[in-house]
């Protein structure tokens, strides 16, 4: 029986968000308005129009949801654009009680002639900036009765691409049309590697490193050499895994790039998605990769509405999805949206989703939602991360007080 929680409690709470795609969570509004300035054609110039047509509730399959980033990563090419998009996220994530963002996406999607990667990662840490500036400037938080606002920015580096995801890529592949694809993945992976590396000793808030896209046929090892340079310069990664592969992904991940999270990781207990056949005991496999896991504390960031919209296997009942063994195997978790544009949700509607259909107790959210401060990237010292945690779980505690949740 699932515990009932005041939804004005739920929004209220402070809240983390460590799985965010930029490109994936502009405000409709914004959209709209970059595409008519820039003279960029959308199939709708209208709110409604394109929630009908490509930002859906349900989609019919992945290759169907990730048909609108191509349309949002079309009005983030220039310096306004991302900065703009990038305020935004970072008021809208507060308004609605998260208190620490990490805001990642994938600077070679956003380079062209006008930009350049440090460019990318200037203008978003501007506008996350000046968002932050504002939101901490409130009277309840300079009196210290409520935790500041704070972020991080996450780089990704891509699995596999063409020359038609970006102008960028474009000059990639025209660049090395000698070399065969997987060493092209490669070489980019560990170009925006070295990108991150001196980005962050600039002094930009890069947190971690993270490896996206099509799982199936594009294996993390082709990108050890960048998390191997990445993890020997004591930068933090997570990697997406076990979305639309098996264990095999997330052992990968774990054991190839060293990830201290993974993005999803969906599959961590799907036997019949492991694929190699020197695994005789997959029961085994995955008892042991769970049990690594679990005592390693690899925060697994759980995106349950993005799951529902592109996995068919959940046949659109969200009680299929492996939240459940994740909470009966104790493994740390994290709820969160990944998109909030396409798949049309916020932080406070996933905890929802979770509460209302798991068996999740007062302590257990309590748990869950402060492991988010513990298990984040944080940008700054240990001993600030500490304060900053604390700071969220007294007031957390207070509202629970306040709504009459025992903890």
């Amino acid at each position: 029986m699932s515990f009932k929680f005041d939804i004005n409690y739920l929004k209220l709470l402070p809240k983390t968000e460590l799985h965010v795609h930029l490109d994936g969570s502009l405000r409709l509004s914004t959209l709209i308005e970059l595409a008519k300035s820039r003279k960029i054609k959308l199939p709708s110039n209208t709110e409604s129009g394109l929630k009908e047509l490509v930002f859906k509730s349900k989609y019919k399959n992945l290759v169907e949801y990730l048909h609108g980033f191509g349309l949002t990563c079309s009005v983030l090419q220039d310096e306004e654009s991302l900065e703009q998009v990038a305020y935004e996220l970072a008021i809208d994530n507060f308004e609605e009680g998260v208190r620490y963002c990490e805001v990642r996406f994938a600077p070679q999607l956003h380079v062209n002639d006008k930009i350049d990667i440090h460019g990318v990662v200037e203008s978003v840490t501007r506008g996350f900036d000046k968002a932050k500036k504002e939101i901490n400037s409130k009277i309840e938080i300079l009196s210290g009765q409520e935790p500041r606002f704070e972020y991080g920015i996450i780089i990704i580096a891509m699995r596999m691409f063409t020359g038609g995801f970006s102008d960028y890529f474009k000059k990639f592949t025209t660049v090395h049309k000698y070399t065969s694809n997987e060493n092209i993945y490669s070489l980019a992976s560990f170009e925006m590697a070295n990108a991150v590396v001196k980005l962050r000793d600039e002094g930009f808030p890069i947190v971690a490193f993270d490896l996206a896209g099509q799982e199936s046929g594009y294996p993390a090892g082709d990108h050890f050499k960048a998390f191997d340079l990445i993890h020997k310069n004591f930068i933090s990664k997570t990697v997406h895994a076990g979305e639309a592969y098996g264990p095999e992904s997330i052992f990968q991940a774990i054991t190839e790039l060293h990830a201290d999270r993974i993005g999803h990781g969906f599959h961590i207990f799907s036997p019949d998605r492991i694929q190699s056949s020197s695994i005789k005991d997959k029961e085994s496999y995955i008892k042991k990769l769970a049990q690594y896991i679990a005592e390693h504390r690899i925060t697994l960031e759980v995106c349950l509405t993005s799951n529902l919209q592109t996995m068919p296997e959940l046949e659109n009942n969200i009680k299929n999805h492996a939240l459940k063994k994740m909470l009966e195997a104790r493994l740390s978790i994290s709820l969160c949206t990944d998109n909030r544009l396409v798949s049309n949700t916020t932080v406070t509607n996933e905890i929802k989703l979770a509460v209302d259909n798991f068996d999740i107790s007062p302590k257990q959210l309590k748990d869950i939602l402060i492991y988010g401060f513990k298990r984040s990237f944080y940008y700054g010292s240990y001993q600030e991360k500490r304060e900053y945690v604390r700071s969220n779980i007294n007031y957390y505690e207070q509202l629970s007080k306040k709504f009459g949740y025992q903890i």
